[in-house]
Order: structure tokens, then C-alpha cells, then sequence
């Protein structure tokens, strides 16, 4: 019974902490006037947020990395339908784009970015709702979506192939 408990906290507590996040790079965006975005890196199962340097049209790090609790990764799996009202499919965030001019995809990452208005947006300005990071530690899954309007939500349901999404 203690063992579940633990593992309830801990990927709770990690869906809080993205969540937070989400929030941090939403009013951030805003304080600078430009382009943050949360940095998913899905195969160290770390994040940390990251600034538009509109004069070298870099992304810089800012502030710390944070790193998912033990048994706590980002997915989904078995879960195959997002939250209700949400995105159309499950599915991470879209992928972070690199430095490089074009940009490039970065492979086994996912971003959340947002504009000086705190609206989401691609990777090319554009708005969009595709804002959705997935946490699970095989007995449950945590999502955090964010709507067009940049409202964070997050939903919770038991890893199962039928999902009874709930809003946390």
C-alpha cells in the first residue's frame, strides 16, 4: 500500500510540476515580450524552459533542467484517446525545431510554445491547441493540455485502452 502511494505522488507531483511549468512559460512570454516555449526532451524524461533571442534567432536555456521522478516517464501508452474537448488524437506535443537555419526536428522531444499574448503557437507563429504533454508510470497517465486560449489542464485516468479522463 506504501509502495502505490509513493507512486501516486510522485507522478502527481510530476504532473504538477509540467503544469507549473506550462504556466511559468506562458507569463514569461509575456514579461519578455517574446517566445518561450517548455522543452520536452521524451527520451531523458527531463524538461526546462527556453527563450526566443529574437537577435541571434536562437532558443536559449533558461533556468534549470527538471528531471521526472523515478518510475515516471512521458507517454501515454495504453491509452488511446486524449481528454474530452482536447485534441483530436493522442499525442504529445509537436516536436522542438533546432538553431539551425532551416530548422530541423529534434527527435524524442516535444514543445510547448507561447507568444508574447500568452496564446500557444507552432513553431512558425502560428496559433494552435496542440499542447499536450502525456506522463505515466504504467498504472496511471497524467495529461497536461493547454487550449487555444493558453489555459493549462490537468486530466487524469488509469492506464487502460479505455480511457475515464478526469480533470485534476
Amino acid at each position: 500500500m506504501m509502495g502505490n502511494a509513493l507512486g501516486f505522488f510522485r507522478l502527481s507531483g510530476d504532473a504538477r510540476s509540467t503544469s507549473n511549468s506550462i504556466a511559468l512559460a506562458k507569463m514569461r512570454a509575456a514579461s519578455v515580450f517574446g517566445r518561450v516555449r517548455l522543452y520536452a526532451d521524451l527520451s531523458t524524461n527531463q524538461f526546462h524552459l527556453e527563450t526566443f533571442d529574437k537577435t541571434t534567432s536562437t532558443w536559449v536555456v533558461e533556468g534549470g533542467t527538471t528531471s521526472l521522478s523515478q518510475r515516471v516517464r512521458f507517454g501515454f501508452a495504453p491509452v488511446g484517446s486524449a481528454p474530452p474537448n482536447t485534441t483530436a488524437a493522442i499525442n504529445q506535443a509537436p516536436t522542438c525545431k533546432s538553431n539551425a537555419v532551416p530548422p530541423a526536428d529534434i527527435d524524442n522531444t516535444a514543445c510547448i510554445i507561447f507568444n508574447s499574448r500568452g496564446t500557444p503557437i507552432d513553431s512558425n507563429g502560428a496559433p494552435n491547441n496542440l499542447g499536450a504533454l502525456y506522463l505515466t508510470d504504467g498504472t496511471a497517465v497524467y495529461g497536461v493540455t493547454v487550449s487555444a486560449t493558453g489555459m493549462a489542464r490537468t486530466w487524469r485516468t488509469v492506464a487502460s485502452a479505455t480511457p475515464n479522463w478526469s480533470p485534476e
